[in-house]
């Protein structure tokens, strides 16, 4: 089976070609590779009929694995196909370093305002506003407190880490934060994006290293669930030694 890296498919003739997106539409309407065609893997069988069999097909799907499968099915069929590597995660991945590379440190620092004003203006009633009620009614960050802020590098985590950052600054109580990110054993890739996301989000970032997904890769039953377990009793134990064990700490993953 063949494949194309996002660079080189960015330079395929698109004229006899075709790039086809089979992740759900939903996915495909958030966002795609440019000019790719969207055909979910439920509609596959039927869509692809369409293409003529001397047209250049590369497949498309979110991490480069599912899409090798549908790969493989066009070659029995004697098309020209193509996996496309890293799938779509790779052309976000792309698109962010190109970002960083090409804007200034203060253009960052600009990008990061807009953020943090957004935050408190135009998400003040949905996110801002619920935020800091739920925070004065149970009472959950005191006077003095130092607040560790685990961050997996989803989006969950992120703007709990930028909610928190602004009310460490802005906000009436004084305490302090600590951002905290556990590398379990994420590939390269994922764990730039991550460093890159906190870095545009201007988020100072405290990074510390295990072997979790090493230890439980060997382990049949239930391996999710250790993993889980051993993350968090990984992070209860930095925020320890960062000194929020005995304030508070916030943990979201």
């Amino acid at each position: 089976m063949r494949s194309i890296t996002i660079e080189e498919l960015e330079r395929i003739d698109r004229e006899h070609s075709v790039v086809i997106d089979i992740r759900p539409k939903d996915q495909y309407d958030r966002g795609t590779f440019p000019g790719a065609v969207s055909i979910p893997a439920e509609k596959f069988d039927k869509e692809i009929l369409s293409y003529e069999k001397d047209t250049a097909i590369y497949v498309l799907c979110h991490t480069g694995e599912r899409s090798q499968e549908y790969v493989h099915l066009l070659e029995q069929e004697g098309y020209d196909a193509q996996n496309v590597e890293g799938g779509y995660r790779s052309y976000l991945k792309l698109s962010l370093a190109r970002y960083m590379q090409r804007e200034s440190e203060e253009e960052r620092k600009k990008k990061t305002a807009q953020i943090e004003n957004s935050i408190i203006k135009k998400f003040r009633k949905s996110i801002w506003r619920p935020f800091t009620k739920a925070l004065n009614e149970y009472q959950l960050i005191q006077e003095g407190d130092k607040v560790a802020v685990c961050i997996s590098g989803g989006k969950d985590s992120m703007l709990m880490a930028k909610l928190i950052q602004e009310l460490c600054r802005h906000g009436k109580v004084h305490f302090e934060a600590v951002f905290l990110v556990m590398n379990p054993g994420y590939n390269q890739d994922n764990w730039k994006i991550i460093q890159d996301n906190a870095r545009l989000l201007g988020i100072p970032l405290t990074v510390f290293e295990t072997d979790i997904f090493d230890t439980v890769a060997g382990i049949e039953k239930n391996p999710c669930y250790l993993c889980a377990r051993m993350r968090r009793g990984y992070l209860y134990s930095k925020a320890k030694d960062k000194g929020a064990g005995g304030s508070k700490s916030i943990l979201q993953e």
